[in-house]
C-alpha cells in the first residue's frame, strides 16, 4: 500500500511539476528530480526499496516505444552516419573512459563495477534533449541528429552495463565478448521488432475498437522487451525497431486512430517520465543516509567524472567536424558553433537513471556490492551537469552564438508538401465516382472545403423530412468523397517520405496535419 500512495503522488506531482515548469520556463524532468530529493526527507514519506531488476522492464519499453514513433526509418537511412558514430562508438568511447578515471581514482570500486558506471552515464536521453531544445529555437537539423542519437545509444549501454554487472556480482571479468554479443542481439532484436510489428498489425485489423487497437501498442512494447531479454537479445533495439515497422506499416486510412494513439502515448512518456525522475529523486534519500559524510570523499571522482563526460563529447563532436571537411554542405556538426551547442545538449536522462537504479545491491554470494551508493551518486551528478545546467543556460548560449535557423527554407518546403498533398485530394475528388452523383452545387462547396482543408460545410436542414433524408444522403456522399481524397492525399505523402530529396520529418508532419483535419470535418 505505501508503494501505490507513493507512486500516486508521484503521479499527482508529475502533473503539477509540468505546469509548475511551463511558467518558469524549465524542463520538468529537472524539477521533478530537485523536488522528489527534497521530499524524500520529510518525515511522512515511507522508506520503499524497489527490485532493481525491475526498472529497466518498467520504464524503458514505454518511453522508447514513444520517442520511436516520432521517428522513421526514412530518417534512419539519412542519418545512419550520425547513429555510428554517436550511438555506438561515442557511448563505447565515454565508457571507456570513465571506467579508467573512476577505476584509477577509486581502486576499491572493480574494473567491471567501474565500467558499468561508464555506461550508466554514457547515453544522452532523447526525452532530456526534447524538453530543453523545444524551449529554444535550435536548428531542426540539430534536434534531428540528438533524436537519432538517443534512440540507439541505449541498446548499446544496456549490452555494456549488463555484462559488466554479471562480472561484478559474480566476481569475474569484462572481455571482448561484449562486441559479438552486442552484433548477435541487434540482429536478433531486428527480426523480433519486425515480427511483433507485423502481430499488432494483424491483430489491430482483426479488433475494429479503436481504443483496442490503441491499447495494443501499449502491451506490444513490453511483450517485444520481456521476449527479447529471455533470448539474450537486445530489447531496447526490438522497441524501437518495433515502432519504427508499425509506422512504416501506416496506412492512409488510419488517420483517428494514429492520433488517439498519439495522444494516448504523449500521456503515457510524459507520466513515466515523471515517475522515474522521482523515483530516483528518493533513491538519493538512501545513499545520502547510507554513506553520511562519507559522501564528501566522492566528490573528487565525481568531478572528475563529470568533466570527462563532457570533455569526451567535446572532443569527439569536434573530431566529427574536422574528418567531415568542407565539402559536404549538410554535414553536421557544420561549424565550432554547432559542436559547442551538441556538446552542451549531450543530457542523460532517463536511460542513465533506470540503469543506475537497476544496479544490484547485492553479489551472489550475499556481500554488498562495492561501490554501488558512489555509482548512484556520480549518476546524479552526471545527470545534474548534463541535463540541469544546459537546462538553465542553453537559452543564454544560443543567444550568445546567434546561430542561422532555417526555418524560411522549412517553412518553404512544409508549405510545398501541403500544396502537394491539397493538389493530389483534389485530383483524386475529381476522379471519385460518387462525386459525379452529387447536385453541382454540392461539388463546388466540396471543391472550395478540399481546397482549404479546413472549412467546415454547414448546412440549414428544414423541417421537411423527405428534404431532411436527401440533404443526409447528399452529405454522406460529400464525406466519403472526402475521405477518399484525403486518403489519396495521405497516401501521396507516404510515398513523399521514401523520396530523395524531401525532409521524412517535414512530410511526416504534413501527413499528421492531414490526419487532424480529417477527424476534424468528418466529426
Amino acid at each position: 500500500m505505501d508503494f501505490l500512495l507513493l507512486l500516486v503522488g508521484l503521479l499527482f506531482g508529475t502533473v503539477l511539476v509540468v505546469g509548475l515548469g511551463e511558467r518558469i520556463r524549465l524542463p520538468y524532468p529537472i524539477l521533478m528530480l530537485v523536488f522528489s530529493a527534497a521530499a524524500a526527507f520529510l518525515p511522512f514519506i515511507p522508506e520503499i526499496h524497489i527490485n532493481p531488476e525491475l526498472i529497466l522492464p518498467l520504464f524503458l519499453p514505454p518511453l522508447l516505444f514513444a520517442a520511436a514513433q516520432r521517428s522513421s526509418w526514412s530518417i534512419f537511412r539519412l542519418r545512419w552516419r550520425s547513429l555510428v558514430l554517436l550511438a555506438v562508438l561515442l557511448v563505447a568511447a565515454t565508457a571507456a573512459v570513465v571506467a579508467g578515471i573512476s577505476w584509477a581514482l577509486i581502486p576499491a570500486l572493480g574494473l567491471p563495477a567501474a565500467i558499468a558506471l561508464g555506461a550508466i552515464v554514457a547515453p544522452p536521453d532523447p526525452v532530456a534533449v526534447e524538453a530543453v531544445a523545444s524551449k529554444v529555437k535550435m536548428r531542426r537539423k540539430l534536434i534531428n541528429v540528438l533524436q537519432t542519437e538517443g534512440l540507439f545509444n541505449d541498446a548499446m549501454a544496456i549490452v555494456i552495463f549488463q555484462a559488466a554487472v554479471a562480472a561484478a556480482v559474480s566476481g569475474g571479468e569484462v572481455g571482448f565478448e561484449v562486441v559479438p554479443r552486442f552484433l548477435i542481439g541487434a540482429a536478433g532484436a531486428i527480426v523480433l521488432g519486425l515480427a511483433m510489428a507485423w502481430l499488432v498489425g494483424a491483430l489491430n485489423r482483426f479488433v475494429p475498437n479503436l481504443v483496442a487497437r490503441s491499447a495494443t501498442t501499449l502491451v506490444a512494447p513490453y511483450a517485444v522487451y520481456l521476449l527479447a531479454e529471455e533470448l539474450h537479445f537486445s530489447g531496447v533495439i526490438a522497441v524501437v525497431v518495433t515502432a519504427l515497422e508499425l509506422g512504416r506499416r501506416a496506412r492512409p486510412q488510419d488517420s483517428e486512430e494514429r492520433l488517439t494513439r498519439t495522444a494516448f502515448w504523449d500521456v503515457v512518456e510524459l507520466l513515466t517520465t515523471g515517475v522515474a525522475f522521482g523515483l530516483v529523486g528518493i533513491e538519493m534519500r538512501y545513499v545520502i543516509q547510507d554513506e553520511g559524510a562519507n559522501l564528501f570523499t566522492f566528490i573528487p571522482g565525481i568531478v572528475a567524472i563529470c568533466v570527462a563526460v563532457v570533455l569526451v563529447r567535446f572532443f569527439w563532436m569536434m573530431a566529427m567536424y574536422k574528418i567531415g571537411g568542407t565539402e559536404r554542405k549538410n554535414k553536421t556538426p557544420g561549424s565550432l558553433k554547432e559542436v559547442l551547442v551538441l556538446t552542451w545538449c549531450g543530457m542523460r536522462g532517463l536511460a542513465t537513471l533506470a540503469l543506475a537504479l537497476a544496479l544490484p545491491t547485492t553479489m551472489t554470494n550475499g556481500q554488498p556490492l562495492e561501490g554501488r551508493n558512489f555509482v548512484v551518486a556520480c549518476a546524479c551528478a552526471v545527470l545534474v551537469t548534463t541535463l540541469v545546467v544546459p537546462g538553465l543556460t542553453l537559452p543564454a548560449l544560443m543567444r550568445a552564438l546567434k546561430l542561422p535557423n532555417d526555418h524560411a527554407a522549412e517553412e518553404k518546403a512544409e508549405r510545398k508538401l501541403a500544396i502537394r498533398a491539397e493538389k493530389v485530394a483534389l485530383e483524386a475528388m475529381k476522379r471519385s465516382k460518387s462525386a459525379s452523383a452529387l447536385p453541382q452545387k454540392r461539388r463546388e462547396a466540396l471543391a472550395r472545403r478540399m481546397s482549404s482543408l479546413h472549412t467546415i460545410l454547414a448546412t440549414d436542414l428544414e423541417n421537411d423530412p423527405e428534404k431532411m433524408l436527401r440533404i443526409k444522403q447528399i452529405l454522406t456522399t460529400m464525406d466519403d468523397v472526402q475521405r477518399e481524397a484525403l486518403n489519396a492525399a495521405r497516401g501521396d505523402m507516404l510515398k513523399a517520405r521514401n523520396e530523395p530529396g524531401n525532409d521524412p520529418e517535414l512530410v511526416d508532419r504534413v501527413l499528421r496535419r492531414l490526419d487532424l483535419r480529417t477527424v476534424t470535418l468528418d466529426r
